[in-house]
């Protein structure tokens, strides 16, 4: 039956090969004329598509990180927490959240992108304002897992939804925003944080139970509005006309043709995943960079409190500058990664100053608070560029469909126990040092580091091995896949 549908689904050598010298090359009258056409549709797709995926994974974020702006306004006393009763209600996010990723990228494309994405944003944000009425640690728990049980649909959907709409050298600059968001998410939350500490006690509430409602209430609304602006699928797209669509069918023909793959999974796929060794390592370098990620973006606020020793007001403000610096850095980077479809050196490049910003940090009383606040700049100019450019690398380097869907939701899914990890590193009892939560966070970026040097390695290695099948020494895979001769990685 795989024989039978790879023969279907897969058109001959010599037809292949000329799609993807048309992918690679526009020599005549026709195909200039369709690149400017398909410029026009990418503007398209990047005013009215990428918009939508970065409010949802703004306010994503927003929903999740926010305890940590509300636990420097006075939600530990009000709930009565007591030892590591914040760590446990951080962490407990994610359990739900990584169980729910692996079979949203399995079903989103089945059910519908316009489907699945605001339902569940819906859910998580009435979730998110429960946290508001929370009365006990209990209450605050159940709230947060309900949240990530939720929010576990997003990032996948969100990954496939780009797949769906932009070929793979479009794609690793549209991931970025996704990790962009996140940046400024973390930086709106503190000016938001700053911005309601003035309705404390409206309505005989404290400040951060109006953090908790307004967030939750945003979402609830933003998710209605997706259900409207998400289009089911480019056939049906409001924003583009008849000539748009013949742009992006010829596109589709042409990803499908490259990536070998129409949507429809197999087992067959889902087993090259399973068995290939850089889904497991760039999982692995995932659950390190969201330990890194998660970490600095939630307790940021905590530590400039508790450990810098700066009032609750300073702590809100004095995190938005941090946050929207490794916004900007990681907005560059990734524009220059897919400008050059260079992604091993957008990875290697930001760790060593994540390290040094670390080692600051870690360097005791004896440096000024001024100095541990530039370090903290430097761990903002490597963490969201390294989560980002990691799972993009795996996404363009993964075929086909089936493939790529299977890796990106083991990646997302393991690597989402760095959020676990995360919350249980910055114990306030390590206050004001929170030599764990460094040293943690310097040791993932290390290994990351050294992880990334392994995978380049592979990806030539297999670049030689389709040297060798090109020239008729080695046997062809009997599948396609990234592996087949055909396929080019980016590294």
């Amino acid at each position: 039956m795989a024989e039978q549908r790879a023969s279907e689904d897969l058109p001959a050598k010599p037809e292949l090969d000329s799609q993807l010298r048309e992918i690679e090359t526009a020599t005549s009258a026709e195909d200039a004329d369709f690149k400017r056409r398909e410029a026009r549709v990418v503007a398209k797709l990047d005013l009215y598509i990428c918009p939508i995926i970065v409010m949802l994974q703004l306010v994503s974020f927003l929903d999740r990180g926010n305890i940590g702006y509300a636990a420097t306004q006075g939600m530990i006393t009000d709930l009565n927490l007591v030892g590591t009763q914040l760590n446990s209600a951080i962490s407990l996010f994610y359990p739900l959240y990584i169980l729910s990723e692996f079979p949203a990228a399995l079903i989103v494309k089945r059910v519908g992108f316009n489907r699945v994405i605001p339902a569940a944003a819906a859910c998580w944000g009435l979730a998110c304002l429960g946290n508001g009425f929370a009365k006990d640690f209990g209450d605050l728990t159940a709230c947060r897992m309900l949240m990530g049980m939720f929010e576990g649909f997003l990032m996948p959907s969100l990954t496939l939804m780009l797949a769906n709409w932009y070929k793979r050298d479009e794609i690793g600059l549209r991931i970025s925003y996704l990790f962009i968001a996140v940046a400024v998410s973390s930086a709106f939350g503190g000016l938001i944080a700053f911005g309601i500490l003035f309705m404390d006690g409206k309505a005989g509430y404290p400040g951060w139970r109006w953090l908790y409602i307004i967030e939750g209430a945003a979402t609830v609304v933003i998710a209605g509005l997706c259900y409207f602006l998400i289009p089911s699928s480019y056939t049906k797209a409001y924003f583009l006309n008849e000539d748009d669509r013949a742009v992006m069918r010829k596109r589709a023909e042409l990803t499908e043709a490259y990536s070998g793959g129409q949507g429809h999974y197999t087992r067959a796929e889902f087993m090259m995943a399973i068995k290939d060794v850089k889904t497991w390592l760039h999982a692995f370098i995932q659950i390190m960079c969201l330990t890194v990620i998660y970490g600095f973006s939630v307790f940021l606020p905590i530590i400039l409190r508790f450990g810098f020793n700066f009032s609750v007001e300073q702590s809100q403000y004095l995190s938005i500058p941090v946050f929207l610096w490794g916004s900007i850095v990681y907005a560059i980077c990734g524009y220059l990664s897919d400008r050059y479809s260079r992604r091993f050196i957008a990875c290697i490049l930001c760790a060593p100053l994540g390290m040094v910003g670390y080692s600051m940090l870690l360097g005791g009383n004896h440096l000024s608070v001024g100095v541990k606040y530039f370090a903290c700049f430097l761990v903002a100019t490597c963490v969201w560029m390294m989560g980002g450019a990691n799972i993009a690398w795996l996404s363009t380097n993964s075929a086909p469909d089936g493939k790529r869907a299977a890796s990106l939701g083991i990646a997302l899914a393991l690597g989402n126990l760095g959020g676990i990890i995360s919350g249980q590193i910055y114990p306030q009892t390590m206050a004001p040092s929170y030599t764990l939560g460094h040293a943690w966070s310097l040791g993932a970026i290390c290994i990351s580091f050294s992880l990334w040097w392994v995978i380049r390695h592979i990806y030539y290695s297999r670049e030689a091995l389709k040297d060798r099948i090109r020239e008729g020494t080695a046997p062809e895979p009997e599948q396609f896949s990234d592996r087949a001769p055909s396929y080019k990685y980016q590294h």
